[in-house]
């Protein structure tokens, strides 16, 4: 049943939400972000930024002057798989309506409702491929550090995300020999399952508690090793049997990744192991000009700030490290939703994070 947004957020949001069903409505799996890109400048100039793709595909807007920047960085690309874009009460559906063309629609409401003279440059990047390899995050690793740092992902509202754990991709591949099936020697793929089994049983492993005399603890998930199998594949041609599968690992903070690539050589017993994305842990301070904007914003816009550490990754783990500013990430949505068939913007918590938004970078204009 389609219904009328509620009163509230009606005024406020209205042109925030037609943006973000046009934006939603334009597919951009990771990679495949042109269409949107080009459309989203456009988009933009008609709103007054100053806007152009850069060599790596990321969308970048400007908007007022000065010699304070404030960068908000989100993402315009989403895993793969369409969903209809539709409205079912005060729910937007669409495939990025939460991760996370709805925090980028957001952010890009709230800048727009800045004082165009303002003494402060706010500058929106919609990078290209964070749900891959990063490509657009990485573009901009060599680029002047900003003043402050906003990474737009979902957080909810009345929250802020100040850490995300790191990651490590392995790529696992093990050619063998053809033996028949009922002889004694274990298939390629039995040999793929025993690895993977070791590598979980150690990153399960609690770690030794030195308060208690090396009895073990019981960790959160930001400060656990993960390990999940992303693909999984295993063949024969009639003479070489073959298994092949992608890992991937999420890094609690100040991980030895040199030392976890050793035993998995170690374990690998002749499979052909290689190494991708290795992205450490990334942990924000509280005490902060951004953190303490956003949650005066959120009280402003009548909510208790709350903070996360997300077991995931974004692109503040690229950043943030080599920048070295202040950073925090932020953006309405229930990330619970993330990559799932139902993903969907609740848009009373839409209107609720533009405010929020639009209050924290008055601040940090001032």
């Amino acid at each position: 049943m389609i219904t009328e947004l509620s009163t509230q957020t009606r005024p406020v949001t209205e042109s925030g939400i037609a943006l973000l069903e046009e934006m939603l409505s334009i597919p951009s799996p990771s990679t495949q972000e042109r269409e949107l890109g080009q459309w989203l400048v456009a988009r933009l100039r008609a709103m007054g930024f100053a806007a152009r793709r850069d060599e790596a595909g990321n969308v970048v807007a400007f908007w007022g002057s000065g010699p304070h920047e404030v960068l908000l960085l989100g993402h315009m690309d989403t895993v793969a798989g369409f969903i209809p874009v539709r409205r079912d009460g005060n729910r937007l559906f669409g495939r990025g309506a939460v991760d996370a063309k709805g925090p980028l629609a957001a952010a890009i409401t709230a800048v727009a409702r800045q004082p165009a003279g303002a003494a402060c440059r706010f500058t929106v990047i919609a990078a290209v491929e964070e749900e891959g390899s990063s490509r657009g995050a990485r573009h901009l690793v060599n680029r002047k550090a900003p003043d402050q740092l906003v990474i737009l992902e979902p957080s909810g509202w009345d929250a802020v995300t100040l850490g995300y754990k790191g990651s490590l991709k392995l790529r696992y591949r093990l050619s063998q020999p053809l033996g028949h099936g009922a002889g004694p020697n274990e298939s390629a793929a039995d040999r793929a399952i025993a690895f993977i089994r070791k590598v979980q049983d150690h990153a399960a492993a609690a770690l030794p508690s030195p308060a208690r005399g090396g009895g073990k603890k019981t960790l959160d998930a930001f400060d656990r090793l993960d390990a999940r199998i992303l693909r999984f594949h295993a063949d024969h041609d009639g003479f070489r049997d073959t298994a092949a599968m992608t890992l991937g690992f999420r890094l609690p903070p100040n991980f030895d990744v040199p030392s976890l690539q050793q035993e998995l050589e170690q374990w690998a017993d002749g499979a052909e192991l290689r190494f991708e994305y290795a992205d450490p842990a990334v942990r924000a301070e509280k005490n902060t000009p951004v953190v303490r904007a956003f949650l005066k914003g959120i009280r402003d816009a009548g909510g208790t700030p709350r903070f996360k550490m997300k077991t995931g990754t974004s692109d503040m783990n690229i950043l943030a490290p080599v920048w070295g500013c202040p950073t925090l990430a932020y953006g309405p949505g229930d990330s619970k939703l993330d990559h799932t068939p139902d993903e969907a913007m609740d848009l009373d918590d839409f209107a609720r994070g533009i405010d929020v938004l639009t209050s924290a970078l008055n601040r940090l204009a001032r």
